[in-house]
């Protein structure tokens, strides 16, 4: 036997099941629809999914190990978000999962190379987190949008939410998708007839490269998944005392990414809500253990693939309606948090509001999309507002 002081405890148990819970509970169902809205079948998105689970679950264990740190990982939900705004490019599905090809070669050259880690620093924070904000707004919008065609069931799920919020901020989200579920099952959905478990199974997807993707998915996916997801993970584990090499964790997330990406994988990072679960006091006083409950919490993920073929024709069969609405309120925060970082500053709040409102137009010019063209937009205002006012003889 092992000294008692080697065992998990199940206090680490529960903590790291938690943590596998809130990912995916809180934004499963937008990795689905943004795989869904690039042109990715139904056998693709399972094929993805389960790519993600082995990624989660691999790194968490791998990279918590190697630190004895707690470190989550966690696929890109704003970057999801993202995907969902596109719609299908001229090169279908395989031409987005280039795009999560590239997305994962310039997330692993940020941490090789320190220039281009530089180069990604010099966007202006404002201009980079309004775009976020923008891309955010149509599904923060969509709960609301909703409740005048589903007032009940709609209704329920946003006043969950709101509760919790004040009260288990959370289970929040977490408790608002269940609530969704149980109306799709219940409700008179039918999502659940004709489903059956099922073994999933990879899809190999070969990736296609072309400049018009890279510029409408590639790059604003690896600036949303900079800004949003690996750099305030980061930070969120350095408010609790830990202080992980960076740049390392970029190239293995990077890395792994571009790996996996021809099953259909989208770009993997730095969790940002989890990993204060992982980090925190709830995880135990015993701040050296506590990179054991992030690889538990990888391990759970690595668990929920197995089922990945039942909750992608769950949500590919049910109302839009109701899993927008749990999404949307998922994104809330991340929304506030983009919008209040875009607008703190006075002197940015112009070129800021610009790229929100370019970004939340849907503007689409020759099949580039939106958040493209945002931060054209948004970093030209910017430079503007700031260039020298010539003097007057």
């Amino acid at each position: 036997m092992p000294p008692a002081s080697k065992l998990v405890h199940p206090h680490e148990i529960l903590t790291g099941l938690l943590v596998t819970l809130v990912g995916y509970a809180s934004s499963g169902a937008i990795v689905i629809r943004g795989l869904s809205a690039v042109g990715a079948s139904e056998a693709e998105i399972v094929s993805a999914m389960v790519g993600l689970a082995v990624a989660l679950g691999v790194l968490a264990i791998g990279l918590s190990r190697w630190t004895r740190m707690p470190i989550s990982i966690a696929w890109s939900t704003p970057g999801m978000a993202l995907l969902a705004t596109l719609g299908v490019g001229a090169g279908g599905f395989p031409a987005a999962v280039g795009a999560f090809v590239t997305t994962g070669v310039l997330v692993a050259a940020s941490g090789l190379f320190e220039p281009l880690g530089r180069l990604v620093g010099a966007i202006p924070k404002p201009v980079a987190n309004a775009m976020l904000a923008g891309v955010l707004l149509k599904f923060c919008v969509a709960p609301f949008a909703a409740l005048t065609a589903r007032p009940v069931e709609i209704g329920a799920i946003v006043l969950t939410w709101v509760v919790l919020m004040r009260f288990a901020r959370l289970w929040a989200a977490p408790a608002a998708a269940g609530l969704a579920l149980a109306f799709m099952a219940f409700g008179g959905e039918g999502a659940f007839a004709g489903l059956a478990f099922d073994w999933p199974r990879l899809v190999l997807v070969v990736p296609r490269f072309d400049l018009e993707t890279t510029i409408s998915i590639a790059l604003p996916l690896f600036l949303v998944t900079m800004a949003s997801q690996n750099i305030p993970g980061w930070a969120v584990i350095g408010t609790f005392g830990y202080r992980p090499p960076f740049r390392p964790l970029l190239v293995a997330t990077g890395a792994m990414s571009a790996a996996l990406a021809p099953i259909g994988m989208p770009v993997v990072n730095l969790a940002a809500l989890t990993a204060a679960l992982a980090a925190g006091d709830e995880a135990g006083p015993d701040r050296s253990r506590r990179w054991i409950v992030a690889s538990i919490g990888g391990l759970g993920h690595m668990a929920l693939g197995v089922v990945a073929t039942v909750a992608v024709g769950l949500v590919m069969r049910s109302s839009p309606q109701l899993i927008e609405a749990a999404a949307g309120l998922a994104l809330v925060g991340a929304f506030g948090g983009a919008t209040k970082a875009a607008l703190d500053v006075e002197e940015d709040r112009i070129p800021a509001l610009v790229t929100f409102l370019v970004a939340a137009s849907g503007l689409s010019w020759h099949g580039v999309g939106s958040a493209f063209w945002a931060l054209v937009a948004g970093i030209a205002v910017h430079v503007l507002a700031r260039a020298p006012t010539p003097s007057r003889r």
